[in-house]
């Protein structure tokens, strides 16, 4: 059920969680040449890629909070938000399917990628298409489709499958990515059905 924006004091650009969100944006580049580094098949190289997503998967968190908190939303940050979360798990499903370490076939990674990379960024789209009229409230089943991705995508970074015992790692990723998938994929179904209803119910502008 969509919920009408509340209105807000207006609030300078110059804040704290668009700093963070601003920092998620550009460690994008930094993280997606340090995955592709070597092909992928440098061990430190590979950490270091792991550490820049792990910051900013916690600094996704922490803006939102500190947002929220203080009331220091703004719609720079509205606008940037998704746009960084999805830059950055974008960068890192596009990196493991170049480099996809001989772990799942190529045509798999390629799939799961362009299956989710089109959900996402058709929900951004939609999402923001409407933010002037109303929020869309994040359903349960989208927020467990991003803690699985988070999750599953950061094993896979990480190069566990470059040590014997770490490809049992590995294979519990690809178990969480596939529900990451389904999630992904149902929870973007359930998006659509609710912005087909908002725009149902929304009164006619004159």
């Amino acid at each position: 059920m969509s919920q009408p924006e509340s209105t807000h004091p207006q609030v300078s650009n110059w804040n704290v969680p668009n700093a963070l969100t601003t920092l998620r944006i550009v460690m994008v580049p930094f993280f997606g040449w340090a995955l592709l580094h070597d092909g992928g098949e440098s061990t430190t190289w590979r950490w270091i890629a792991w550490a820049l997503f792990f910051i900013a998967m916690v600094t996704d968190k922490i803006d939102g909070d500190i947002a929220r908190k203080h009331n220091l939303v703004t719609n720079f940050g509205k606008i940037a938000d998704p746009i960084a979360d999805k830059a950055m798990t974008g960068m890192a499903f596009i990196g493991l399917s170049i480099v996809h370490d001989h772990f799942l076939p190529t045509w798999i990674w390629w799939t799961i990628t362009i299956v989710v990379l089109v959900r996402e960024w058709a929900v951004t789209f939609a999402r923001l298409s409407i933010a002037r009229d109303v929020v869309m409230p994040s359903k349960p089943s989208g927020k467990l489709k991003t803690m699985a991705q988070a999750l599953a995508l950061g094993a896979f970074v990480a190069p566990f499958g470059h040590f014997t015992a770490g490809f049992l790692v590995w294979w519990l990723a690809a178990v969480l990515m596939a529900a990451a998938v389904v999630l992904t994929v149902t929870s973007g179904l359930e998006f659509a059905r609710d912005v087909v209803r908002h725009r149902r119910e929304a009164p006619v502008r004159s």
